[in-house]
């Protein structure tokens, strides 16, 4: 399959069972955009995470973007305390993270808690925990400030995409134990 597939599956779930989530969500990414970012930041975006923004970029309109938190996004979607990162966002968080000498902390190359490959894609809005895609090999990982950072936590970004789907589908037909759809919306509790 591959990430585009996976997403798509998403999305079709969203906009059947929260249409209006579904609604909110902005169209995608333009080439100019993720090269501009990837100069920025200095590294190529990995082939999934680059087809993926090219199908939805999910930073939110500037007028919406509070500049008292490090990461602005749809709220309630993923999940009630994350969200997906746009390009600005994605760029914003990554260039925070990112270290001279490409990890960190310096001493521990083996087991750090950051490399400058892994490429956040999902947050809180203080960028303390979220997953990322690791440019080397496009696995799935996930960090936690203070915490050991979990390397492969998934395959790829369409294994991911397929856990959402789970999730999704959960939600939709009534078993999820936190969340329900009201009035077209994820609603967690």
């Amino acid at each position: 399959m591959g990430a585009v597939d996976s997403w798509s599956r998403v999305m079709n779930l969203l906009r059947q069972h929260a249409p209006a989530d579904h609604a909110d969500l902005p169209g995608p990414a333009t080439e100019q955009m993720l090269a501009a970012a990837e100069g920025r930041m200095g590294i190529a975006l990995p082939h999934d995470l680059r087809a993926w923004l090219l199908r939805n970029n999910l930073d939110l309109p500037e007028e919406d973007v509070d500049d008292d938190v490090a990461c602005c996004g749809f709220a309630g979607f993923p999940d009630e305390g994350s969200f997906f990162l746009g390009v600005r966002a994605m760029e914003n968080l990554y260039t925070n993270r990112s270290r001279p000498g490409g990890f960190d902390p310096p001493d521990q190359p083996d087991n750090p808690f950051w490399r400058n490959e892994w490429i956040p894609f999902l947050s809180d809005q203080d960028g303390w925990t979220g997953k990322f895609v690791d440019a080397r090999d496009g696995r799935i990982g996930s960090w936690f400030v203070g915490e050991i950072t979990v390397t492969g936590e998934y395959e790829s970004l369409d294994n991911y995409f397929d856990s959402v789907t789970e999730t999704l589908t959960q939600i939709a037909d009534g078993r999820h134990p936190v969340c329900e759809v009201a009035r077209g919306r994820l609603v967690w509790s």
